[in-house]
């Protein structure tokens, strides 16, 4: 419980987490493991309902993950999880592309990267034990994890701000995008090298394998959603 001052000598208790921040972490939990799937609609009072609570918290959960962009809202219709179109997902990665090379340039040209690097293998470590569970919302989320620790470590507020106003639809694209890695072994690799580089001297080569490891993110979802659809040949390109 945290403690804040009122103004006059007496210090009051706060609840760490509203109920509608409570009812947030659950719908974005259920949006994340396709609970809730793109494209479904999201009905206040049957959430309310299922939650026990009056719409109001509803409402104000709902617009808070309207804000985070992982709910659309549209007018006389109703709210939605977003469909991500091919489009979306280029935008969104072009964007984070172009953060994570300003944040890896500045990072390497920081002292201390053997920290950075120790933690992102420690990540990619762990990224590699999800995988062999086949957990791929865990997956996704280390995934996520690895490179927000990068963009951080560049120690810029605002360039971390705005990594952070992408996390919402960088999770729906990853949740959507794995498994249409070349293989799952690539997915590892990529990660343990990313970590290396960072660890080293060569500005150049850490920033081109960046750039690499970004890919296509179209081609990669196009790969994804046919091995889903059991086409297993695409595997193989």
């Amino acid at each position: 419980m945290a403690r804040a001052n009122d103004g006059g000598g007496k210090v009051k208790q706060l609840k760490r987490t509203t109920l509608s921040g409570q009812i947030s972490e659950q719908i974005r939990a259920s949006i994340l493991d396709g609970t809730f799937p793109l494209g479904s609609q999201l009905n206040e009072m049957e959430l309310a309902a299922s939650f026990g609570v009056s719409r109001g918290p509803v409402r104000e959960a709902l617009q808070r993950l309207i804000q985070e962009g992982l709910l659309r809202s549209e007018p006389h219709y109703g709210v939605f999880v977003p469909e991500l179109s091919d489009e979306d997902l280029q935008d969104i990665y072009f964007v984070r592309k172009s953060l994570e090379l300003i944040a890896m340039r500045r990072v390497m040209g920081l002292p201390g990267r053997a920290v950075l690097a120790k933690k992102l293998k420690a990540i990619a470590r762990q990224m590699e034990a999800a995988v062999r569970r086949e957990d791929w919302p865990r997956t996704a989320e280390l995934d996520l994890e690895f490179h927000r620790e990068m963009v951080d470590a560049a120690g810029s507020h605002r360039l971390s701000r705005g990594f952070a106003t992408l996390q919402a639809e960088t999770m729906l694209c990853l949740h959507k995008l794995m498994g249409g890695y070349r293989t799952n072994k690539a997915l590892i690799e990529e990660h343990q090298l990313l970590a290396d580089l960072v660890g080293g001297d060569d500005v150049e080569a850490a920033l081109r394998e960046l750039d690499r490891h970004f890919g296509d993110p179209v081609r990669t979802l196009h790969k994804a959603n046919a091995l889903r659809q059991g086409k297993t040949d695409v595997a193989a390109e």
